[in-house]
């Protein structure tokens, strides 16, 4: 007796129109050894205080086992949170720990606040390019992206003004600080007038903020959330991974009351809490070393890396592309001249043992083909001038 079998269920649309990261293709792409590569934006693994982390782990695990091994709460780690606050006051946004979500990395604190507000077809606006893992986000949530035209200061603020007004964003995505994938910084002028816009015309303002403390020089520009026309409708997310560790999956977000409760739902549903011993630690950490000390640590190795991809940019590079100077961060943008294609050409790249990522994936609107991201933490100035001396002859 034959039996039918019935076809199941299709997939949701947002899973079949989202596709993967082609970031995350290239690094797998990308991981053997002997591949110099400038795709991937991971810290550098010598300069994690795996030292400090360990005993920061022995302490909590020798001093509270059972609460450290124990579910938590939402929220998250009170110890930590009220670290989080401290340091966010003394850089001139007064929080409170109650003001503060522990979550799963920066990622997931994006992720529960377009859970939160966002519904199938609202809009986003977002630069253009921008943070490609924010575009998977929003594109699983539903929302219809729109991609705000920016020069080399980032947004554009009539721009901004003129979409404001045809498109009635229900929030604006940004990476003010040494953005990603560009490295640009968005100057202060520019966020007052996104924070005005904001008040005027009654969106939410999303501010992504990993790389805010790899400054290797000039002066903090002031957060959004810091502006009194953006305060109450402004979301601060932060990132322990740049800083601490990425394998330990921490982050966190600063947002007004009800919108920070409803995240807080949201996170209920999606994993209950973050690993309680991993915060545990970090908070431990924080108390009993000094992460500024080894901040200045990261700068000046980040900054040395910088300088020579800098300097060895003019020779590895075809005549007539251009790059930026970002004064931190991890990345750099550089443009072709016309008619190279940096996808095409990374073909080539690989099988000279070195990598980047092409630009285009990173644009909501009218990619350019000529533009890549290049990141210069995670090898040596030494590697890096190898590197460089590969790609010299890709082009």
């Amino acid at each position: 007796m034959t039996t039918t079998r019935a076809a199941l269920p299709a997939f949701a649309a947002r899973s079949r129109v989202v596709g993967a990261s082609p970031v995350r293709e290239i690094l797998a792409l990308t991981a053997r050894p002997e591949v110099i590569s400038f795709a991937g934006g991971l810290p550098a693994p010598e300069l994690f205080d795996a030292e400090g982390l360990r005993a920061a782990y022995d302490r909590v695990l020798a001093e509270q086992p059972g609460q450290a091994l124990q579910y938590s709460t939402t929220e998250g780690d009170p110890a930590l949170r009220a670290a989080v606050a401290g340091r966010l006051t003394v850089r001139g946004l007064p929080t409170g720990a109650d003001g503060l979500v522990v979550t799963s990395g920066s990622q997931q604190a994006l992720t529960l606040v377009a859970a939160a507000l966002l519904e199938p077809g609202d809009v986003v606006l977002v630069e253009n390019p921008t943070y490609l893992a924010a575009l998977q986000c929003f594109g699983l949530a539903g929302a219809r992206v729109v991609a705000v035209p920016t020069d080399d200061d980032g947004v554009i603020p009539e721009a901004l003004e003129e979409l404001v007004l045809r498109e009635r964003p229900k929030l604006l995505y940004l990476i003010p600080d040494f953005q990603n994938p560009t490295g640009r910084t968005l100057p202060r002028a520019r966020r007052r007038a996104v924070a005005e816009a904001a008040g005027r015309h009654g969106f939410w303002i999303v501010e992504d903020d990993p790389y805010g403390e790899l400054r290797f020089e000039g002066g903090y520009e002031p957060w959004i959330a810091s502006l009194a026309a953006a305060a109450d409708r402004t979301v601060l997310l932060g990132s322990f991974s740049k800083i601490m560790a990425p394998g330990m999956r921490l982050g966190w977000l600063r947002a007004p009351a009800g919108l920070a409760r409803a995240c807080v739902i949201a996170k209920q549903a999606a994993d209950l809490h973050t690993s309680t011993v991993d915060q545990a630690a970090a908070a431990r950490y924080l108390a009993d070393s000094d992460l500024d000390a080894h901040l200045n640590r990261i700068r000046a190795a980040y900054r040395d890396r910088r300088d020579a991809l800098l300097a060895g940019l003019p020779a590895a590079l075809p005549s007539g592309s251009s790059w930026n100077h970002p004064q931190g961060g991890m990345f750099l943008w550089v443009r072709l001249p016309a008619g190279q294609d940096a996808t095409v050409l990374l073909r080539t790249a690989i099988t000279y043992d070195v990598a980047y990522v092409p630009g285009a994936p990173f644009f909501a609107a009218a990619p350019d083909a000529r533009t890549l991201r290049m990141s210069f933490t995670t090898h040596t100035p030494a590697e890096i001038a190898e590197g460089l001396a590969r790609l010299a002859k890709v082009f």
